[in-house]
């Protein structure tokens, strides 16, 4: 599914608005660049950026990137944990976007009874392949130190492009796989989306979480689909079962198919209770009463 470049603009302008509301007078209110969204029309900045969603489709597993800790890995390599992935891609020295989707991200995270590095990982990928493995390490314990939960640094990654012409080219074949269209811009930085993708343990694109703002609650549901039953608790499940996503809310909306089918399963439950008992009374009744002559 492709969000469209009139209503990512849109979306853009409330992030902005948002983040200048909130206080933060550091962060530009516009995209990286000068010019703000025109009524008739979109900045420059964000022609191509649109997200084209891959549902479905499985992340590059093989490409080899470099960890927070100068060693080469893969995404592949990452799952073999066996546990879903939240994917994050931007570039560590972003002066707005990046750092509020991660900031609001890891804080709702926090606010989850569901772990790090036991439940879910979090991985980030540096779009920019000039930024190196020392930078994204600097990142990644500023956010350990957000969550501040034992054993989150094992599923916290921070991973950049290989120092080689191959090796810079895959967090673009990444992007490309999962649909995160981003441009460079003329000031050195970069325009693109707010986004994580939720990644199943085989590599699956089960979901696109858009925004600055994450609801736990929403990103929990989230998390549990990815885990494909494998994680969280059986009412987790069972409410999940009972949700389905709305692509015009960008969440978890109740189904009213799925109301009927419990009322009717309760109902024909107690039915069946009701019919029992009876059944049983009306033999005790039988074997009680007196036998005719």
């Amino acid at each position: 599914m492709r969000i469209g470049r009139t209503q990512f603009a849109a979306l853009f302008g409330a992030i902005s608005l948002s983040a200048s509301a909130a206080g933060q007078s550091s962060i530009a209110p516009y995209a990286p660049g000068d010019r703000p969204i025109d009524a008739d029309g979109i900045a420059a900045e964000m022609e191509g950026v649109d997200i084209t969603e891959h549902l479905g489709d499985r992340v590059p597993l093989d490409l080899v990137l470099i960890d927070d800790s100068g060693e080469p890995t893969t995404l592949g390599k990452l799952l073999e944990a066996g546990r879903p992935m939240m994917l994050h891609l931007g570039y560590y020295k972003c002066p707005m976007l990046c750092t509020l989707v991660l900031n609001e991200g890891v804080r709702s995270l926090a606010k989850m009874d569901l772990s790090l590095g036991k439940d879910f990982d979090l991985v980030s990928v540096s779009i920019n392949p000039k930024e190196r493995h020392e930078l994204a390490h600097a990142k990644k314990q500023g956010y350990l130190a957000e969550y501040d939960r034992a054993g989150s640094e094992k599923g916290m990654r921070f991973l950049t492009a290989a120092a080689t012409p191959e090796g810079e080219t895959v967090p673009a074949a990444i992007a490309t796989a999962t649909g995160f269209g981003y441009k460079l811009l003329d000031s050195g930085e970069y325009s693109h989306a707010a986004v994580f993708m939720m990644i199943a343990p085989d590599g699956r694109i089960v979901r696109y979480l858009y925004g600055v703002k994450f609801d736990p609650t929403t990103m929990r549901m989230a998390v549990v689909e990815a885990g494909e039953g494998k994680i969280g608790t059986p009412l987790d499940r069972f409410i999940l079962w009972c949700h389905q996503w709305d692509p015009a809310s960008k969440g978890y909306s109740l189904l009213a198919f799925r109301i009927m089918q419990v009322g009717g399963a309760i109902t024909v439950g107690v039915m069946s209770v009701g019919l029992a008992w009876m059944f049983i009374r009306s033999a005790r009744q039988a074997r009680l009463a007196p036998h005719a002559a």
